[in-house]
């Protein structure tokens, strides 16, 4: 009789945590997850291009020295962020990420501002090459970005609703932050790479 009760009692627990989100804590969680590392993937990806365009453009505008060591030192800030897991739950840190990515982003539109002065530059095979390759990675950023803040916004909807928002707080599941609106703002204003043909 108390094995019955045991089995009923894990049953009935089982079901509880079903019918309270728990489950689909998990699923959310995960979604968000998965969708931070596609937009640390695309960060990345436009990390790896910047130091091939600072060389192509310093072989045609060595004289832009600061507009090139701005691009620089805003790479290296936003490659030495430790992007840990910890960053989805701490406002602070994501509003770090968020700044470093938005100097770089800002360092880079200075850059291709000054590219427009060189049309031997601009002529340039590899940079034409690199500019497109910019451009598709700043399209994939804005997507990846979007897709993050569906996924948080899906998953903080869950966490702030009842009855799912006694599950949050019995298992710690905290809002998550997401991009600002300034800062979405700033992004939507990608580094102008279009010099025309």
């Amino acid at each position: 009789m108390k094995t019955w009760l045991k089995w009923f009692s894990i049953v009935a627990f089982v079901s509880m945590l079903s019918a309270c989100g728990y489950n689909e804590f998990q699923a959310k969680d995960e979604q968000v997850k998965a969708a931070w590392s596609e937009v640390v993937n695309q960060y990345q990806r436009r990390a790896d291009l910047i130091p091939n365009l600072v060389n192509t453009v310093k072989g045609y505008a060595s004289h832009e020295r600061e507009t090139l060591e701005a691009v620089t030192r805003a790479r290296a800030a936003a490659t030495s962020f430790q992007i840990t897991p910890e960053v989805l739950n701490n406002p602070e840190a994501f509003q770090k990420f968020q700044q470093v990515q938005g100097e770089l982003t800002s360092a880079l539109s200075r850059l291709m501002a000054v590219s427009e002065n060189y049309p031997q530059l601009k002529a340039d095979t590899s940079f034409r090459d690199l500019q497109s390759q910019l451009e598709g990675t700043e399209n994939r950023i804005t997507v990846a970005r979007q897709r993050y803040i569906k996924a948080v916004q899906e998953y903080n909807v869950l966490a702030r609703s009842f009855p799912t928002n006694l599950t949050a707080m019995v298992f710690h599941y905290e809002v998550k932050p997401s991009f600002t609106v300034e800062n979405e703002r700033g992004i939507s204003n990608a580094p102008t790479v279009n010099f025309g043909k």
